[in-house]
């Protein structure tokens, strides 16, 4: 047995619990991003910010936190499915829909994007441009690996600083 495998497993599993005490009690929770099953509408490095909702209501559209497998997901809603109470999840960038989500793991809606001192609100549909960003990222590793780092250059060459504090978002 792989005792660091272990270690990131109870690491998740209490990241996942804490997220879903924070939204319960607060109704509001902050979260870095880490991935990029979501590109290009949320980066690595972004801050989301996920407001409470009721499970059930979560719509096409929508950006959702859900949990799974003691992990946290942040994927787009691109179906429900009313006779069992799930929906169904996609990463903007993933090539195939997640399985479906048991409403009662959905902690909460992603209602703003936070990157580079911005507020972001999230679009329910991707322009032509992300889009094509997506179908790219969608189909090649390499693809997401280029267009991360690419854009790391970008932001280094402009001057551009990703741990400067960003301009609050009022829900």
């Amino acid at each position: 047995m792989n005792l660091s495998a272990v270690a990131l497993g109870d690491t998740h599993a209490v990241k996942c619990e804490l997220a879903s005490e924070v939204l319960a009690s607060s109704g509001a929770l902050r979260l870095r991003v880490t991935g990029w099953s979501m590109l290009p509408t949320v980066w690595p490095g972004d801050t989301i910010m996920i407001e409470r909702t009721d499970r059930d209501a979560a719509s096409a559209g929508d950006i959702v936190l859900f949990r799974r497998d003691r992990r946290l997901f942040v994927h787009r809603v691109v179906g429900r499915f009313t006779e069992d109470s799930t929906i169904l999840t996609c990463g903007d960038a993933m090539p195939r829909p997640d399985l479906p989500v048991a409403d009662r793991d959905v902690l909460g809606r992603v209602v703003a994007i936070l990157r580079e001192g911005k507020c972001i609100r999230p679009s329910r549909d991707l322009s032509l441009s992300s889009r094509a960003v997506a179908a790219a990222v969608r189909r090649s590793e390499t693809a997401a690996r280029i267009v991360v780092g690419a854009r790391r250059m970008l932001r280094s060459f402009l001057g551009q600083n990703s741990n400067h504090r960003a301009v609050p978002c009022q829900s």
